[in-house]
């Protein structure tokens, strides 16, 4: 579904504006409809059609609020969800909380993951690729199950 890293600026009002190739898309499945979150293991953001953001909520749902690590993760999850809209020009706000865990100025990227989007600061985008080329170059990680059997 989404694919690709676009570089993109973020307005002057914290606005988003998602490429054109993907608005038809995101009108035809969940009419514009929009969840932003924080990612708990990156500096970034995570983007959901709304559809796809109520199976996770769905999953957090069956999480015990009594055990600590579980109780955790829904807090950080659902306390920076924020719902939107994108407008006619095809651009979602995103809010200042969400803005200051990313760490978001002016130039973002947004990147397909297939299901959602990943909305990071450039510059700390460009610095994670780096990372993660020169981690798969060293090959200084174990493989797991799934990953032995992939190839391109």
């Amino acid at each position: 579904m989404f694919r690709g890293a676009n570089a993109i600026n973020l307005d002057s009002k914290g606005r988003v504006a998602i490429p054109t190739r993907y608005r038809d898309l995101l009108v035809d499945d969940c009419q514009g409809q929009l969840v932003c979150t924080i990612d708990i293991q990156q500096p970034c953001l995570l983007l959901y059609p709304l559809p796809e953001w109520e199976e996770i909520e769905l999953k957090l749902s069956r999480l015990s609020s009594m055990n600590p690590h579980e109780r955790r993760l829904q807090r950080l999850l659902l306390g920076y969800a924020s719902e939107g809209n994108m407008d006619s020009n095809g651009r979602f706000l995103l809010s200042s909380p969400l803005r200051q865990h990313a760490g978001l100025e002016k130039q973002i990227m947004l990147v397909g993951q297939l299901n959602k989007f990943e909305i990071w600061d450039e510059a700390t985008w460009q610095q994670q690729i780096h990372a993660d080329i020169e981690t798969e170059q060293t090959g200084d990680f174990d493989l797991s199950e799934r990953l032995q059997d992939f190839s391109l």
